[in-house]
């Protein structure tokens, strides 16, 4: 008897004549994610995918097969040949095995149109023989202790477990986009929602060393890896921004520093994405959460990207964003009291309704001179694999 992890997906199965793109695509991130696991093997049978896996390590491959975008739901099954005395001896040996049990039900699905049994026969049968080799248990068709999945296909494959998935589209399927990566709560959240809608991720790190500490930039590399469990392989960008900002403080209105400091980020945001292929930015900003994500602050950083700006958090408040970053595990990490390039040199009174006319204006005596600051920036970035 064989042990395996059966795969199904979702909004995938709506799709026309591109369905097959998506599913082989969902495939290929089911076998990056089981790299470390030799013995995983995927295959795709009519429906659904099938992980064989060695029975040491089904555990570790479930736990890691059900964050992966474009699943809805995994079980861990046996398979069996598509005979009826063996699928009858195994139904019975899963009923004995389930402890505490007193009512049970059979659902039986026939994908196999050459097995000779239909579904709701099939389900009568497999009820009958049970009921007789376990009487002292009792058929309950609404609300069943054990409902025995039984799905005869090229092979028959038998369960009763389901474990949710996270639903979403396979990474991959809808492009690449730059993700403005700090070490707060929101944009890891961000990132986790764009990668469930098909995204494939890179992270943009700003780091202002010595302003914010090595400890930062290592708290956003593990932001990054435990991101890397949802989304797949995540290229961080670290880039130097200290001298950027600095001279932004230096230079400009004070009240202005922290606007014109997001847009000099979405500049060089922007350029790594062009320079990756990417098609998109992407912020963890929420609509008036802070002065500088009013309408006016999103509107002054917006102008200077020419690359469309996802927000997908734009209308979600902070309870809201919590509970997304406690479930996918980025909250207790997020939370670490270490400096952000984001809330150093804070202007006591920040500009909350700025003007793009006023923002260049402003920008006019840095404006040269971070031509060449950003490419620099750009081009000394650490890039980190994850």
């Amino acid at each position: 008897m064989e042990h395996v992890i059966l795969v199904r997906y979702g909004e995938i199965a709506l799709k026309g004549l591109n369905r097959n793109y998506f599913i082989e695509l969902l495939a290929k991130n089911i076998r990056n994610t089981l790299r470390s696991v030799p013995s995983a093997k995927v295959k795709k049978i009519q429906g659904r995918l099938i992980v064989n896996v060695n029975d040491e390590d089904l555990n570790r491959a479930m736990e890691r097969v059900q964050k992966v975008f474009g699943i809805v739901s995994i079980s861990p099954a046996i398979v069996i040949d598509s005979n009826i005395e063996v699928i009858e001896e195994n139904a019975i040996k899963q009923v004995r095995a389930a402890e505490g049990i007193k009512t049970f039900k059979i659902t039986a699905k026939r994908g196999d149109k050459t097995f000779p049994i239909k579904s709701p026969d099939l389900c009568c049968r497999l009820g009958e023989v049970v009921l007789d080799a376990v009487p002292e248990i009792t058929v309950d068709i609404h609300n069943p202790d054990l409902n025995l999945w039984v799905e005869v296909r090229e092979q028959t494959y038998m369960y009763h477990e389901f474990i949710a998935g996270n639903g979403g589209l396979p990474v991959g399927c809808s492009g690449k986009g730059a993700l403005l990566l700090s070490g707060g709560i929101d944009s890891p959240v961000a990132g986790y929602l764009m990668a469930k809608r098909g995204v494939e991720v890179i992270g943009v790190y700003f780091h202002s060393f010595p302003f914010t500490s090595d400890r930062t930039k290592e708290k956003v590399i593990d932001l990054a890896k435990i991101m890397s469990q949802y989304c797949g392989k995540i290229k961080l960008f670290v880039v130097p921004f200290t001298e950027v900002q600095t001279k932004i403080v230096e230079l400009c209105p004070e009240r202005q520093t922290t606007i014109i400091m997001r847009r000099y980020m979405m500049r060089i945001a922007e350029m790594i994405a062009r320079n990756e292929e990417a098609k998109a930015l992407i912020t963890g900003e929420s609509l008036g959460q802070v002065a500088s994500q009013t309408m006016e602050g999103l509107a002054a950083t917006n102008a200077v990207a020419e690359l469309p700006v996802f927000r997908p958090l734009i209308g979600f408040d902070k309870t809201e964003i919590v509970k997304i970053a406690e479930t996918i595990g980025t909250f207790e990490t997020s939370i670490l009291p270490y400096e952000d390039c984001c809330t150093i040199f804070v202007p006591k009174h920040p500009e909350t309704k700025p003007k793009v006319s006023e923002m260049l204006r402003s920008e006019e005596k840095i404006s040269e001179m971070m031509v060449q600051m950003m490419a620099t920036a750009v081009a000394n970035s650490e890039v980190v694999k994850l």
